[in-house]
């Protein structure tokens, strides 16, 4: 087995990858606490390229990074790049998403999803982007899930993915999509 470093400091990430990996011949590991990695790029791909392929240099193994977000029609495609920063809690970055969206008629947005995977030099060997297209609801419904996860409706399923199952959130998510395009890469 090759070792694929994941580049958080998150369980709960490295759990939700070796979901979308539990047929393939890497071994998962987290990246090092300490290795911090600034997110300085302008495009979730040159985030998720910067943090694949600088985990890579700091750790000589293959590295895997992803970076996502919602991006909202009517403001642009706000919060985008900066959508854990948007607020301080999940809690927050609702509210404030929904009072900027405030009475706005046009409510659609999509989650974007780039997952890089950089060789041990750093260099990135493969990238894919996945997106699932939805609306923003008024209010919370569901549950499951985090972050925007209770306002963003995917209308084919007619749930949040805060509704939905984890199996069914892992098949129509942006992230999802991603790996879906990725995988076949893979081997």
């Amino acid at each position: 087995m090759t070792v694929l470093v994941v580049a958080t400091s998150n369980p709960g990430k490295l759990r939700e990858m070796q979901s979308y990996l539990t047929d393939s011949n890497w071994e998962l590991q987290l990246k090092p606490s300490e290795l911090e990695i600034e997110e300085t790029g302008d495009t979730f791909a040159a985030n998720a390229c910067l943090k694949a392929s600088e985990v890579a240099k700091a750790t000589g193994e293959w590295a895997i990074a992803d970076d996502s977000g919602l991006q909202v029609d009517a403001l642009n495609g706000v919060p985008g790049i900066y959508s854990a920063r948007y607020g301080k809690t999940d809690k927050a970055r609702i509210e404030r998403l929904l009072r900027e969206l405030g009475e706005e008629k046009n409510r659609e947005a999509q989650f974007v999803c780039v997952v890089a995977i950089a060789r041990p030099n750093g260099e990135i060997a493969l990238q894919a982007e996945g997106i699932c297209r939805g609306t923003i609801l008024s209010s919370p419904r569901g549950n499951g899930g985090f972050g925007y996860d209770p306002i963003f409706y995917v209308p084919e399923q007619q749930l949040t993915f805060a509704e939905m199952e984890p199996e069914m959130k892992r098949r129509y998510s942006h992230r999802g999509k991603a790996f879906a395009l990725l995988l076949p890469q893979l081997s």
